[in-house]
């Protein structure tokens, strides 16, 4: 390979530099906004197998049969937009990132973009601590997602910045919650709904949401170039 092929070919290389701000980038930012509001309202029903608290007790039978077979498969309804959050971080970054949040909440407090709703009485919704906590989550994610990036740091990232959002949004909550002198029982349910098991999910798709930004991140800084 000629010196001059090589220079061509480390001219459009991929070596963590940050995308610049550009009408492209801009226009990149509000698909960005409009691919988080698809995310809000779109549902994917997860299938996989598990076991049951009361697994043992199938021991002993066929676990051929349908019946019982079917009884060590689950399904959960899930909504990705949090994966979403981090592919788009990954993709264009901490600044566009925190961007096209920022551009999304505003949108929010004059238009139904959110899951229940919109309007400026949304900000006490109980489930509006976790948008606003996207915010921080992108911070750290981005910041961490600088220079190379490997399965176990972006495993890791994915931890951190989706224990972030449901700590956040748990507390939001909490406040929301003696704002107006809710039931704790209700609260609870609350939590459990928005941080129970969708932690586990969100974790596993902001991991595989990261990957695939950075790829993408990669043959985008190209272009733009």
């Amino acid at each position: 390979m000629s010196k001059r092929v090589q220079k061509q070919i480390n001219s459009f290389k991929y070596k963590g530099e940050p995308i610049k701000i550009t009408l492209g980038t801009l226009i990149l930012t509000a698909l960005c906004v409009l691919l988080i509001i698809v995310a809000t309202f779109t549902q994917v029903t997860l299938k996989h197998p598990y076991l049951p608290l009361d697994t043992l007790t199938f021991l002993s039978q066929d676990v051929s049969d349908y019946n019982i077979l079917h009884h060590f498969i689950t399904s959960y309804k899930y909504i990705p937009q949090i994966p979403v959050i981090f592919f788009i971080v990954a993709l264009m970054g901490r600044k566009f990132g925190i961007l096209s949040i920022i551009c999304y909440i505003i949108l929010g407090m004059f238009f139904p973009v959110f899951a229940l709703g919109g309007g400026v009485s949304y900000l006490f919704e109980y489930g509006f601590g976790y948008i606003l906590a996207f915010i921080p989550a992108i911070f750290l994610a981005g910041t961490l997602l600088k220079g190379k990036t490997d399965f176990l740091r972006i495993f890791l990232i994915a931890i951190i910045g989706v224990v972030t959002i449901h700590v956040l949004g748990v507390l939001y909550m909490l406040f929301v919650a003696t704002l107006r002198h809710a039931p704790m029982d209700l609260v609870m349910s609350w939590i459990i709904s928005q941080s129970g098991i969708q932690v586990l999910y969100d974790i596993f798709f902001s991991i595989l949401g990261i990957y695939l930004g950075r790829q993408a991140r990669k043959l985008l800084w190209i272009i733009m170039c």
